[in-house]
């Protein structure tokens, strides 16, 4: 098939070497062309993957639209910030484009795939979602994912194209629990990573975790995704992986806060885009919007965005009055 990536970080890079080596034709475009250039150049993206050799024959082109002119499949691996002015492109799109961005439009409250059928409607929304680290799966080490779709045909077209021994691909009909799944994570990863930060021990970020499912769940089920899925690869697969790997940029951004460094200097220093971050304030407006009880997102969100004092947050998460669990 012919293949753009429409985002050439180290997701879209990953998935884009592995498709590749599978046969396909790929194409990347992104918004950052010297570094687009230097991938041309090298067969390396070591701003993003570092170590990593690309298959040779992926193409490079520096115009989004052009490089999704003639694709017969796109996926999207952009920063959520950035992801309907990308999609835009797409607006005459009419095969499967795929979202790989886990985050909330902050404006709207929409998932990508819903961003994407505003802006693109003849295109067919697939998901594709799980604890999927980058740079592990350009390592091709064993990982396993989900690609959920409205449309079924397009969601196991997704699942045949990555599916090989070191990814697995299972399919699923609830979008809107695999993408919400996939971005509240962020969230709750940057308050477990405060726990480390801290110095808190695995029992407090196993608790915080475990409560933090809960109302990952609660929200879920309010926007209308299925319960289940949060124990699925999207849900616990991905909490998971974010809020305990060292690899995790979510749980990196926390745990430097924990430390003390400023939030400002981190987000201006990041090569990288911690999506929990932006997300933390699309998902606090969005729990507020359907009256749902959200205490550990409320408490990242007052870390991120009103100053709070990272023990402080803490303290009021750990004196919330005793209830059974629920």
């Amino acid at each position: 098939m012919k293949i753009t990536f429409l985002g050439a970080g180290a997701w879209g890079t990953a998935l884009a070497a592995a498709l590749r080596s599978a046969g396909h034709a790929v194409m990347l475009w992104d918004h950052d062309r010297e570094n687009l250039a230097v991938v041309a150049a090298t067969g390396r993206n070591e701003k993003y993957l570092p170590g990593i050799a690309l298959p040779p024959g992926i193409a490079v082109e520096a115009d989004a639209a052009a490089a999704a002119r003639d694709a017969e499949l796109v996926i999207l691996a952009v920063p959520s910030k950035a992801f309907r002015t990308v999609a835009a492109v797409l607006r005459d799109f009419r095969g499967p484009a795929v979202t790989v961005t886990k985050g909330i439009e902050f404006a709207s409250g929409l998932t990508m795939s819903r961003v994407l059928r505003e802006v693109a409607p003849r295109a067919i929304p697939v998901a594709l979602s799980g604890p999927t680290l980058a740079l592990e799966v350009a390592r091709g080490i064993p990982t396993a994912a989900v690609a959920a779709s409205h449309d079924a045909a397009a969601a196991r077209l997704v699942q045949e194209l990555f599916h090989r021994p070191s990814f697995r691909v299972y399919t699923s009909p609830d979008v809107t629990g695999v993408e919400l799944g996939g971005a509240l994570k962020n969230v709750i990863a940057i308050g477990a990573g405060v726990c480390d930060g801290l110095g808190f021990g695995d029992n407090s970020k196993a608790a915080l975790v475990t409560r933090a499912i809960v109302e990952m769940r609660r929200l879920g089920m309010a926007c209308g995704a299925n319960p289940e899925t949060f124990s699925g690869l999207s849900g616990l697969g991905d909490l998971v992986v974010t809020c305990f790997s060292r690899l995790s940029r979510n749980r990196t951004l926390g745990e430097r806060l924990g430390r003390g460094e400023k939030l400002a200097d981190l987000l201006a220093n990041s090569i990288t885009v911690a999506e929990g971050y932006p997300t933390a304030q699309a998902a606090w407006q969005l729990a507020r919007r359907h009256d749902v009880s959200t205490p550990v997102i409320d408490e990242v969100y007052a870390m991120l965005y009103e100053g709070k004092e990272v023990a402080q947050a803490v303290r009021d998460l750990t004196s919330r009055d005793s209830k059974a669990e629920s």
